[in-house]
C-alpha cells in the first residue's frame, strides 16, 4: 500500500504520496526544495508562492541540466579511453604474436 507524507515548503504542508519505504526519502526532497526556495525568498525578496516555486524549479532544472552535460563528457570520455585501450590491447596482442612467432621459427 503506497505511503502518504506530510512535507512543509516555504510554511506550507503539503501531503505527497510515495512508495513504502520511501518516506524519508521525500522528506529529505522536501526539505532540500524549502531550503532552496526560502535562499530565494532572502535574496529576490517577498514573492507569491507559486511563483517561488517556480522559481526553485527552474534551479533544479538547471543544476539537473548541467549534471547531465557533465555526464555526457564523462561517458564520451569513457568510451575515448576504452577506444584507445583497445587499440592499446591489440597493439600488444600482435607484438606477443611476433615475439610468439618468432620464438617457434628460431
Amino acid at each position: 500500500m503506497p505511503a502518504t507524507v506530510t512535507v512543509s515548503v516555504v510554511g506550507r504542508s503539503y501531503e505527497i504520496g510515495c512508495d513504502d519505504g520511501q518516506e524519508d526519502r521525500v522528506r529529505k526532497l522536501a526539505a532540500d526544495i524549502d531550503r532552496r526556495a526560502n535562499d530565494l525568498l532572502k535574496s529576490v525578496g517577498a514573492v507569491g508562492e507559486g511563483r517561488i516555486l517556480f522559481m526553485t524549479a527552474l534551479l533544479l532544472a538547471d543544476e539537473l541540466a548541467d549534471l547531465k552535460t557533465t555526464l555526457e563528457r564523462e561517458r564520451a570520455a569513457a568510451g575515448e579511453t576504452d577506444t584507445a585501450v583497445a587499440e592499446g590491447m591489440t597493439a600488444l596482442a600482435r607484438r606477443v604474436d611476433a615475439i610468439a612467432e618468432r620464438l617457434e621459427n628460431a
